[in-house]
């Protein structure tokens, strides 16, 4: 196929879109790339998007969570952690999968389900 994507962007419609918007930014440290006052474009690498959207000011309705879990690979799951307790948010504790890795889930205010995780080689 000649068409290729260029980058991903993944869209949460939400109730509680600004605490979603600062669980993303203040927890997780995501920057914000385009934000006005109903949706917050924010960069999770270089080439890829997740994005918060008032369901207020849209066609589309939140899942309240439902149904999807974001998965997010880090360089050092431990550090990672550790930056989220200092930042004021209590994360379960890191379990061993069988598939080789390290992992563990949090859940943001709208109650999307976020995996982290660190393979173990």
């Amino acid at each position: 196929m000649s068409h290729r994507i260029k980058t991903p962007n993944t869209i949460l419609y939400c109730t509680h879109s600004e605490n979603t918007v600062s669980f993303y930014r203040d927890v997780l440290g995501l920057k914000i790339n385009f934000s006005n006052d109903w949706f917050t474009e924010f960069l999770a690498t270089d080439t890829s998007r997740i994005s918060i959207a008032d369901e207020k000011r849209t066609s589309v309705k939140s899942c309240r969570g439902g149904g999807i879990t974001l998965a997010f690979e880090v360089e050092d799951i431990k550090a990672y952690h550790r930056a989220m307790k200092e930042a004021g948010f209590e994360p379960p504790r890191i379990k061993e999968h069988p598939w080789d890795e390290k992992i563990f889930y949090i859940y943001d205010p709208e109650g999307h389900r976020i995996e982290i995780w660190q393979r173990n080689s």
